[in-house]
């Protein structure tokens, strides 16, 4: 469902367009909360025609499909903002490794955790400079997409910071073991 959210969004926010013109959209934006390709937006366009919640018109030559939102799209697309609340659990492949990080040895830990701060310091990096971005085109606060980016912002300094955390925790751990299990301040 949320694919379909998000291309009526594309849809209704830059207004009607091609598979490849919103598959680029999506890439330059919705891809950095939900990631799609085109073997699963064209056959989601599709469904959603059958649905009645776009129209679909062949223009020119090639037969290019532009697709536009329909009233029952906007309906659906505002019932699924004002009444659906997101599940729980999300499938997260850092939160797997996470969980799952306790079965290495400290050395290979560290390494994962040092990995997965670079990839989110680098991830980091690029969120805040299309932040940046937006603003110096003179994008005013609040537009579409703005508060995912600045989600994505916070949530990925709380991966950066949690990675670091994480890491001094297996390396306090490691030293304590090697000083003989105890962490209690001597003269005891």
């Amino acid at each position: 469902m949320s694919l379909r959210v998000a291309l009526l969004g594309l849809l209704t926010y830059a207004g009607p367009a091609s598979g490849y013109d919103l598959t680029k959209a999506f890439e330059r934006s919705i891809n950095y909360v939900w990631q799609a390709g085109h073997s699963q937006i064209y056959p989601e366009l599709a469904k959603m025609a059958a649905d009645g919640l776009i129209t679909v018109e062949a223009q020119g030559t090639r037969g290019r499909k532009t697709y536009t939102i329909t009233r029952e799209g906007s309906d659906e697309l505002r019932r699924w903002l004002t009444e659906h609340t997101p599940s729980g659990p999300v499938r997260s492949e850092r939160a797997l490794q996470a969980f799952l990080l306790p079965l290495l040895e400290p050395s290979d830990a560290l390494t994962v955790l040092r990995r997965v701060e670079a990839d989110a310091t680098a991830r980091l990096r690029e969120l805040e400079e299309l932040f940046a971005s937006e603003r110096d085109l003179g994008a005013e606060p609040g537009n579409v997409g703005d508060f995912a980016l600045d989600l994505g912002i916070k949530n990925t300094r709380t991966t950066v910071a949690w990675a670091r955390a994480a890491a001094e925790t297996i390396e306090a751990t490691t030293r304590t073991a090697c000083d003989g299990g105890t962490d209690a301040p001597s003269g005891e």
